[in-house]
């Protein structure tokens, strides 16, 4: 008799098989290079019962996202039949960004509805006034790009053309996204065929029921984990940088039996700028902190993350009202609730939490005219120091927190893109200081070949990464232009300027804090 055990570990594999499908046949460096994009197979019920080890930022959001569209599904009255695929990104429903497409494929087997295979990727351009359609300036959502709610791509197998073609025509780059799009088609199409060979082996009853046992387990051992935890109540405070001002977010964290609640009262309004975080995101950044303090075999289930309860105010920067931009609140606001909730969890459990990574995504985004007179756009993240950990130093040059990319290949994006590279290498020192050190950031500079629109969205400009238990900050980041006359430009954390060729951008990550005194 086969156990739930071997049903688990064989949806895991589906999902990571789905995510490899994903990458080898995207167009897109950011998805085929960088990896920007997430897989998880669901229940019939909307449940998350499997995911790939991919991005943390989605994979927390699909929790949300997939209730949000089912729930919108049967609200509009459209009923799923086998063949249908739906489309959306509208980060109100789908739980993340509008750049974050999502793919939604339900799984039928012998004429019943089983489940679905789900997927999120990172398209660089979804329309918009900005390269890349992540706006430093954005005052609404729809100065981000273009939205699009739950949507059939596919029914019935047949291809809803003009809804693609909608879509298409609205991105700077529709050959690039039209591929991505397709990625994420086959992806799921893969998916799909694979969960439907594990019922024909075991059953459709046995693989339901072994799905239903890994969600139990998960709840079980997530209970006698946190019940050996220290109960009570612990806050934190983190800000993130918005022109001269700084932005709350602040935690209440509440240990309590099987579970933990997680509070954000308090945090600041939200704001006319693309720093609000939806609630998808939100969850996302506290179940991914919760999950790394665990540590241990534990399923990332419907299991797991049914022990985090969340609030978080309506109209707040952790859970804004539409048409409110959304854009760098994946990116950067995610990055700050994770630092604030592990804040939280270090005064709980001070040996398992390390010092504060990078805690920027450090976002770049670019775009103009080619030589052929099309528009090209381009986007990639960079990495920096992780926080030193309470047994050893902090890791150099690495994503931390809600990102998990790889870097993008300084071949790949000369190759593909009017820019060229001058330096990348670790940022040495700018680790915080300590009985053990933080993690070094990055140096990387380009100089634009051709005249090109640069954005950049980061953040920890201004306050550095913190240490723990005495060790010191990690080094602030940086972005300097240097123009073609020599004359320098220190910038903000969040800009958005027209580089002429022979122009420098130089840009420096932050570093990780420290851990423990040196004294």
């Amino acid at each position: 008799m086969v156990g739930w055990e071997v049903i688990h570990k064989a949806s895991v594999f589906i999902a990571e098989e789905m995510g490899v499908a994903l990458k080898r046949s995207a167009f897109s460096p950011n998805i085929r290079e960088r990896m920007d994009h997430s897989c998880a197979i669901v229940d019939r019920s909307g449940r998350i019962v499997a995911q790939a080890e991919h991005i943390p930022v989605h994979l927390g959001s699909f929790r949300v996202g997939v209730e949000n569209t089912l729930k919108w599904i049967e609200r509009e009255g459209v009923e799923l039949f086998e063949g249908d695929v739906i489309i959306l990104n509208d980060p109100y429903i789908a739980g993340t960004h509008l750049n974050d497409v999502m793919v939604l494929t339900p799984i039928f087997y012998r004429g019943k509805l089983a489940g679905y295979a789900v997927n999120k990727a990172h398209h660089v351009d979804v329309g918009g006034p900005q390269p890349g359609s992540i706006n430093p300036s954005a005052r609404s959502i729809y100065e981000e790009g273009v939205i699009v709610p739950p949507v059939k791509l596919y029914s019935r197998g047949e291809l809803a053309r003009d809804v693609l073609r909608f879509f298409v025509e609205n991105s700077k780059t529709p050959r690039i996204t039209l591929g991505d799009l397709n990625a994420q088609i086959a992806a799921n199409s893969m998916g799909v065929s694979r969960v439907r060979e594990l019922f024909d082996r075991y059953g459709l009853k046995k693989v339901l029921e072994g799905w239903e046992s890994s969600i139990e387990y998960a709840r079980r051992s997530v209970a006698m984990e946190l019940s050996s935890w220290p109960q009570g109540v612990y806050e934190a405070v983190d800000y993130l940088e918005w022109g001269d001002d700084l932005l709350d977010i602040r935690v209440r964290l509440e240990i309590r039996g099987s579970g933990i609640h997680i509070d954000f009262t308090g945090s600041s309004p939200q704001v006319e700028a693309p720093l609000n975080a939806v609630f998808g995101v939100t969850f996302s950044a506290c179940s991914f902190s919760v999950r790394s303090v665990i540590g241990g075999d534990i399923p990332t289930n419907e299991g797991f993350y049914s022990a985090i309860d969340v609030h978080a105010p309506q109209g707040s920067i952790v859970n804004p009202v539409k048409p409110a931009p959304v854009s760098g609140g994946n990116l950067e606001t995610s990055q700050r609730i994770a630092d604030a909730v592990l804040l939280a969890l270090a005064k709980a459990i001070p040996h398992r939490v390390p010092a504060q990574g990078s805690g920027t995504m450090m976002n770049v985004m670019m775009g103009g005219i080619d030589s052929q007179g099309s528009y090209w756009a381009y986007y990639e993240t960079i990495g920096g120091g992780s926080g030193a950990r309470p047994n050893g130093d902090g890791v150099s040059g690495v994503h931390v927190n809600m990102t998990n990319t790889l870097n993008t290949p300084i071949e790949i994006a000369e190759r593909s893109y009017p820019i060229l590279f001058s330096e990348y290498r670790i940022r040495y020192g700018s680790g915080g200081s300590g009985r053990f050190r933080g993690g070094d950031g990055i140096v990387r500079s380009f100089k634009a070949l051709s005249r090109l629109r640069l954005s950049i969205l980061a953040d920890r400009f201004r306050i550095g990464p913190r240490g723990l238990a005495g060790g010191g900050s990690g080094a602030t980041g940086s972005v300097t232009i240097v123009k073609r006359d020599g004359s320098r430009i220190s910038m903000p954390s969040k800009f958005t300027i027209d580089l002429d060729p022979g122009d420098l951008v130089v840009i420096e990550t932050p570093g990780g804090g420290g851990y423990g005194s040196t004294s």
